[in-house]
Formats: C-alpha cells, structure tokens, sequence
C-alpha cells in the first residue's frame, strides 16, 4: 500500500493523476502507488503498460494527444522522457522539451492544479564532485550529456509555468534501482556477465541512490505538497551514499554474478567513452555503448546529495533502503533464474 502524504490533497479521499510515460519500472511504480491507496490513476504512453487503470496509448510529442489525456485530470506526474546514453540531440530535444511544453499546455488548458515533473540529477552536475550537494540549478548549457542538456531545458521550462492555481514541482530521483530494472541493474548485470564491467579509478567514490518504491513514495508526496514545495526543483535518494564498488558489488552479488576487480584510470575511461560516442552517433547505432563520458565521471566520481530540505517539504521518509532493496533485488533474481531453469527459452535478467 502506498504511503498517504500528510498533505494529501487538503482531504480528498481520491485523486484524479494522469501519469505519463509508466511502461517502465519507474513509471509503474508511481502508478500502482497511486492505485493502492484509491487514487483515480489514467497512464499515457506509446506502448501497453499492463497495469490495472484507464490507459491511453499515445506520443508525448502529439499536443492534441496529451491535452486530451489530461481532460478532468486534477495532478500530472510527467515521466515520459528518451533516456539513452547516444543519440541526437534533435531527438532528445523533441521528446524532452518538446513533451514538456505539451504536458504545460494541457494542465493549463485542463484545469490541472499540481504538475510534478520527473527530472534528474544529471541537469546540474557540470564535472564537479558533488558531496552533500543541494538540488542547484538546471545548467542546459553545461550539462556533460544531450539527455542532460534536455532535461534541463525541460525542468526550466517546468518551474516557469509555476503560478497560482499549477503548483510545479521538480523532482530529481537519483539513480532509481529495483526489480526488473533495465537501465541501471540489467546494464551492470550484462556487462558483468560479458566480462566488460570495470571500477573506475580506486571505486572509493560515494554515490547514492533511490530504491524504486522509496522513489514512487516521494513522488507520490511531492503530489501531496505540492503547495508547499511549488516552483522547487528536489534531488531525492535514500540518503546512504556508498563508494561505487561496494555498490556494483552489491548489485553483483544480488544478482549471482561475479562483481567487477579490474580498474581503469578515470581519464583513460573518459577518453574511450569519447571514442564511443562519436563512433555510435556517427553511425547512428541503436544499441548501448560500452562507455560514454558522462557514464565514466559518474562512475569515477562523488555524487550524493543532502535530503534534508527534500524531507521536509515533501513530508516524506525513504521506508524501504538499500540493504532491504538488495535483499529484493537477490529474491527478483533468483525466483528469475528459477524460472529460466524451469523454460529454457524464456528470457531473464541473467540469461
């Protein structure tokens, strides 16, 4: 059951939420949070969730699309995003910015009164380690990634459209894990497996991260208190930061494989991330790269942030944390290797 915020919407006893974007592990879980505690929940997004809710199916970047999602919708949580290490900056821009200017336009012509928006840390981290860092302001112009660059235009046109009557809120989940995670965990398990997951520099960097229901709850909260966090832009995490090996080791260990012990020099790393990325966006390839830039300074530098200004504002505690999201994590995987022993030809997150 989902946590009911102390703010939760001045005594409602339902919701009305569009949520965008929730086919992902992210965006379900802020859904089914939403749903378990009697929330009226519409998701929209290009392709089936599977959840139990209305459901539209549709593009972000359609305004006519989301304006009609949004009819009788009381509170937006803006999810829908590309998130890939490679491509365009055009494509980036038309989904990221793009999606965002719709989603504004939609609330407003919809009578929406609360519009949390899904961004991230990545829009303020410009190089610098960041240590106990509070949530700076989105930097579209030095951001290190097209994907940060965008959502850092996005977030700034976000917290504009704040004004009596749309309470925005920004909220920046830092690096959101879980079961049947396909952008942090299923990367370090495959290339773990393939033998290609490496420590960047000594490993000893602090990083921090969110479980995915820890996540969902705050989001769930920043819909809640809105009035009181409106045009804020909040970094949330489960405030445990831990040096990046114990952390890939942890994951590793989770997941039955066997964790990285091979380092390379972060500028070494960096160099290849470079060679990568001109070689997948020159030719336009679809699949990951082994390494970008920006994935080497994250994995070679301090990234943790201070949550006390994001707690009270939002109300809000993490319930879960990293060593019960571990523990989670290890019965996901091995009820999945289970079942893999059981079907040889269905797939999971270790075949």
């Amino acid at each position: 059951m989902g946590r009911i915020g102390a703010g939760r919407w001045q005594g409602a006893t339902a919701v009305n939420v569009l949520v965008t974007g929730a086919s992902g592990m992210f965006g379900k879980a802020v859904a089914r949070t939403l749903l378990a505690r009697g929330d009226d929940v519409t998701v929209f997004q290009r392709r089936p969730s599977g959840l139990d809710c209305r459901e539209i199916l549709g593009d972000i970047t359609d305004q006519a699309a989301v304006t009609a999602a949004a009819a009788g919708i009381d509170a937006i949580v803006h999810l829908a995003a590309r998130v890939s290490p490679v491509g365009s900056q055009r494509d980036f821009e038309a989904v990221n910015v793009g999606g965002s200017t719709n989603v504004i336009a939609a609330a407003r012509h919809g009578g929406v009164t609360r519009l949390v928006h899904i961004s991230s840390p990545s829009v303020a981290y410009v190089g610098a380690p960041q240590v106990g860092a509070a949530a700076a302001p989105a930097e579209p112009s030095r951001a290190r990634s097209r994907y940060a660059r965008s959502k850092a235009s996005a977030e700034i046109l976000m917290l504009q459209a704040d004004r009596p009557g749309l309470a925005v809120v920004s909220i920046r989940p830092h690096l959101v894990w879980g079961p049947d995670d396909t952008q942090l965990v299923e990367r370090i398990v495959q290339r773990a497996l393939a033998g290609r997951l490496r420590l960047v520099g000594s490993g000893a960097a602090l990083v921090d991260t969110t479980y995915v229901d820890d996540a969902a709850d705050a989001v769930v909260a920043a819909i809640d208190n809105a009035e009181r966090a409106h045009g804020r832009a909040l970094v949330v995490s489960n405030g445990e930061p831990r040096p990046v090996a114990e952390l890939l080791r942890s994951i590793c260990s989770a997941a039955g494989v066997e964790p990285p012990t091979r380092h390379l020099p972060l500028a070494v790393t960096k160099a290849l991330g470079a060679a990568a990325e001109l070689v997948w966006n020159g030719l336009r390839l679809q699949s990951d790269p082994p390494m970008t830039r920006f994935l080497a300074e994250q994995l070679g530098t301090a990234h943790w942030f201070d949550q006390a200004t994001t707690r009270k504002l939002l109300r809000w505690e993490p319930s879960v944390g990293l060593a019960e999201g571990l523990r989670r994590l290890a019965a996901n995987c091995a009820a999945q290797q289970a079942d893999d022993a059981r079907s040889p030809q269905a797939g999971g997150l270790t075949s």
